[in-house]
């Protein structure tokens, strides 16, 4: 399992990350604050914080000084461009591997559905 040895802030930034892909968190949406998402999580709010700073040194949320995290206007076709690119650089090749050992074409996979 590949997410396993990830640490938590980047599982609990890929978490803020489909959900702003997925539009729970639309552009100019308010982010759940570092303590409430924690919270929910079951994390450390300063684990919650790196997540959150990460969002904040790519662009992707603005800051608003005493109210919060908003998502940025398009956070989500970035992030979807950077996600996209992160798969097949580094996900689709084992993918791929493993379907050829596994004696699987791409046609088998469009009649499974």
């Amino acid at each position: 399992m590949p997410n396993a040895s990830k640490p938590v802030y980047l599982k609990l930034r890929d978490l803020i990350a489909a959900g702003i892909i997925d539009g729970s968190y639309p552009e100019g949406a308010m982010l759940p604050s570092v303590r409430a998402f924690a919270a929910e999580q079951g994390a450390n709010p300063l684990t919650v914080a790196k997540a959150y700073q990460q969002f904040q040194l790519d662009g992707l949320v603005e800051v608003q000084r005493g109210v919060g995290m908003f998502v940025a206007r398009g956070a989500a076709d970035k992030l979807r461009r950077a996600e996209r690119d992160a798969f097949l650089a580094v996900e689709w090749p084992a993918v791929r591997q493993r379907m050829d050992r596994l004696g699987i074409v791409p046609a088998d996979l469009l009649a499974e559905g």
